[in-house]
């Protein structure tokens, strides 16, 4: 097996000869382009941020001017967008290519958004004959280069059996849920336990130093236990006891948005939700001690002030 998104040569070898694209560069798109060079596939790409398709460039990817030039060129697109926005206009782009110029017959959608938008661009894409899936991402840039990422795969059980091998690129986790819109469903229940898991981490940290204990010992202990440690606390946690939280695995501004969803999903299908709701006002609390572009364990300041502890910023200072 190599190292560097879990990826394998027959992995590599799975999709021989079909065009890839990317839209969307950001930090997952960005990561999801270099790991498929890296395993030899050519890929085209676009997004907004000139400094993005540079990056592309750099690692040896064609970037392109635009989402609907991507749709020209390549035979699988995945798309990684950070909102309904952004999926709106990609999707009216790709449309006005026309189904006879297109060339993109599965799009792989791997956005965390909201559910009816992720359907609406289904449909939209299914009218010019494209397959689409949805197949959102759990876990970080990073955790993709240990190859602990989870791909929840869902919709047309033909489409995802063509793309498997380059799903299989990034990480061999990757359950199949069922039809179009269980992965998104995934997601937002992974993401909700993130959100309590991350403030709880701060939490006990933060009662750790309160006690007189080293963080640092308390976090080596519960860790790797097999009953109260999770891959929240030893990741997250690493960062709370350093009191350092850049460069970002998460950003405060972008898990803003992540919550949202949770939020209005929780709202729709009238289930009760305390104990996230509980955690939402220690992340609005973050944005407004500026920590928007901190990584979300940053939340570990905000109850640090709390406890009368001195925040990082103000020590450092």
């Amino acid at each position: 097996m190599k190292k560097g998104g879990g990826a394998v040569s027959s992995a590599a070898a799975g999709l021989a000869g079909t065009s890839i694209g990317v839209i969307g560069l950001g930090i997952m798109g960005g990561a999801m382009a270099e790991a498929l060079l890296a395993t030899g596939h050519a890929v085209c790409g676009y997004d907004v941020a000139a400094h993005a398709r540079q990056r592309l460039k750099n690692t040896g990817g064609r970037p392109l001017a635009s989402s609907d030039a991507v749709a020209a060129s390549a035979e699988v697109v995945i798309t990684s967008l950070a909102s309904v926005a952004a999926l709106d206009d990609v999707v009216s782009r790709i449309v006005g290519v026309g189904r006879d110029r297109l060339r993109t017959r599965i799009l792989i959608e791997t956005s965390t958004l909201p559910l009816g938008d992720k359907m609406r661009a289904m449909a939209a894409l299914r009218r010019v004959g494209i397959a689409t899936l949805d197949c959102p991402v759990s876990g970080t840039a990073v955790r993709m280069k240990e190859g602990a990422w989870t791909i929840f795969a869902s919709g047309s059980r033909a489409a995802l059996r063509r793309i498997l091998p380059l799903l299989h690129v990034f990480t061999r986790n990757v359950p199949y849920v069922g039809a179009y819109g269980n992965g998104t469903k995934m997601k937002l229940i992974a993401n909700h336990l993130v959100a309590i898991y991350n403030v709880a981490a701060a939490e006990s940290l933060t009662f750790a130093r309160k006690m007189g204990l080293d963080p640092r010992g308390v976090l080596a202990l519960f860790g790797p236990s097999p009953v109260v440690g999770n891959g929240v606390l030893r990741l997250r946690g690493a960062q709370m006891v350093a009191r350092k939280y850049a460069p970002a695995t998460m950003k405060v501004e972008v898990w803003q948005k992540d919550m949202k969803v949770i939020g209005d999903m929780a709202r729709a299908v009238d289930c009760p939700v305390p104990l996230f709701a509980s955690c939402i006002p220690i992340y609005n609390a973050a944005m407004a001690q500026g920590l928007a572009v901190a990584d979300t364990a940053s939340v570990h300041e905000v109850l640090a002030g709390m406890a009368g502890i001195a925040t990082a910023q103000s020590r450092d200072g």
